[in-house]
């Protein structure tokens, strides 16, 4: 079984395209199974399946906390979040791997 490392996540659809902001605490499982359609969620619908941020957190509570805040963000403010780590919105699954 894997550890459990409470992290918050964004997705891309491609360089500046559609986004997805989520919270797990198995980061390479869950973006596994984003990447494979396992489950009817608005990344399967909009092919939202490029890791392009993610964020470590301490607590599942403090992970949770900040996918909400960054949820409601508004999307210039994500892209601001992503571009200073990933300019070129690299897919970032093999780094977690």
């Amino acid at each position: 079984m894997r550890d459990r490392t409470p992290c918050v996540y964004i997705l891309a659809s491609g360089e500046r395209g559609t986004l997805y902001v989520g919270v797990t605490s198995d980061l390479p499982g869950r973006i596994w199974q984003h990447k494979h359609d396992l489950v009817p969620s608005f990344s399967r619908r909009y092919q939202v399946h490029i890791l392009v941020w993610f964020e470590v957190h301490e607590t599942m509570e403090s992970a949770i906390l900040r996918e909400k805040r960054v949820k409601h963000w508004n999307r210039m403010w994500k892209v601001e979040l992503i571009e200073p780590t990933n300019p070129g919105w690299r897919d970032l699954h093999s780094d977690i791997l």
